[in-house]
């Protein structure tokens, strides 16, 4: 993790800490939410905006940069391979434990899934045996894995959903008003490569970040989206390709 990361990390948490949202937090700026989520997400910062947040969250640069070395000790993103394989056997938990990471309460999850408090409780102590997080009194969590996990390519829970889920997302027509699916094709050199593999990691960079930035949204006021990023070297030869039986 770069100063940068380290400093809005800092930035972030003190917010979570005076427990302030960030639209109001751009109420007291005098911008848009969307604004504010913008110079978070892309990390764009001027001094004297810098200057005016810590004002509003009374608190000043010198202290900001020392509570972003905490930044350093950063939640593991990758599962042990039995933490992985237990998540695999259980599809409820692996969800139960998706949506924790995204900022669910459980309360909110019970609610929404219709699950009685008994079962609630056991997925939660199941996910504390596994030391996913650490389950405190009246079922408040501490997360210890980071939001953003990153499954092993060759691990049990991509290997038993990545296909199904995979099938599942594309099959959709992609016809209501905030679906977007295009496929270009285009002869590229090695540069442009680059540089679309290079923009497409930023976009993906940005959607965890912006993902990170609705945690603190109630979940009645977002909703769940997938983005699927797919680039490849491929030829478009159906046309020349020879006749059955041919």
């Amino acid at each position: 993790m770069n100063q940068t990361s380290q400093l809005i990390t800092a930035l972030k948490h003190s917010l979570k800490t005076k427990g302030m949202s960030y639209r109001q937090l751009a109420e007291q700026l005098q911008l848009s939410e969307a604004s504010v989520k913008r110079i978070f997400a892309q990390q764009n910062f001027t001094l004297s905006r810098l200057e005016q947040i810590c004002r509003v969250l009374d608190t000043n640069l010198y202290e900001l940069a020392k509570s972003s070395t905490l930044a350093k000790n950063s939640l593991p993103r990758q599962l042990s391979m039995p933490q992985e394989q237990a998540l695999a056997d259980d599809p409820t938990m692996l969800t139960y434990l998706y949506l924790l990471l995204n900022g669910w309460q459980a309360a909110d999850i019970n609610s929404r899934y219709q699950l009685d408090n008994l079962k609630s409780i056991r997925l939660l102590a199941a996910l504390d045996r596994l030391k996913l997080l650490e389950l405190q009194p009246h079922n408040k969590v501490r997360l210890l894995v980071s939001r953003d996990i990153q499954w092993r390519p060759d691990g049990p829970v991509r290997r038993r959903y990545e296909q199904q889920v995979k099938m599942t997302f594309i099959a959709d027509s992609f016809t209501a008003p905030e679906h977007w699916l295009r496929l270009e094709t285009a002869e590229l050199s090695g540069a442009s490569i680059s540089i679309v593999q290079r923009r497409l990691n930023q976009l993906s960079e940005q959607f965890a970040e912006l993902a990170e930035l609705d945690l603190a949204t109630a979940p009645t006021d977002k909703k769940g989206v997938g983005l699927l990023v797919a680039f490849r070297p491929w030829v478009f030869d159906m046309v020349l390709a020879p006749p059955v039986g041919g």
